[in-house]
């Protein structure tokens, strides 16, 4: 049932709010998601400030949820670098993915993966580079395989 025709003003909020019933969205991810049903550029800002004003749509909202999700299998660096790719300021991202337990993180992280603790250099530095490409940083992976 796709029309030619772009949906009405009505018709783009119905719609947006449909997205974020699902789930939360970033301004930057709702925009791209109704920019091919709009009229215009003009019309999916105003619907975007509109939900933004009646607190239905929040970056910091969508910040907070989205790391609290990935939260559980990366680290603070990527948690940001995901935001940023969603188009969350970097000061918001960096508010809501650092945190005081990072290190407690990646501990349950490497202990789900490695069942055992390393035995050989070589398997320290696997499991490094397990935890560096996971995001988390050198000072956490340093203090992490020292204490094992």
């Amino acid at each position: 049932m796709k029309t030619d025709t772009p949906d009405t003003p009505a018709e783009l909020k119905a719609r947006a709010l449909r997205h974020l019933v699902r789930r939360e969205h970033s301004r930057a991810e709702l925009a791209r998601k109704l920019a091919p049903h709009a009229e215009s550029p003009k019309a999916v800002e105003a619907v975007v400030d509109l939900l933004v004003s009646k607190k239905q749509l929040s970056d910091e909202r969508f910040a907070e949820e989205r790391a609290r999700v990935l939260s559980r299998k990366f680290g603070a660096a990527k948690i940001r670098q995901d935001l940023k790719a969603r188009g969350i300021s970097d000061d918001i991202s960096a508010r809501v993915s650092s945190g005081p337990d990072e290190l407690e993180r990646a501990k349950a992280i490497l202990r789900r993966k490695y069942r055992e603790p390393a035995k050989t250099r070589e398997e320290d530095a696997k499991r490094a580079r397990f935890l560096q490409g996971r995001g988390f940083s050198y000072d956490v992976i340093r203090i992490l395989l020292r204490a094992e």
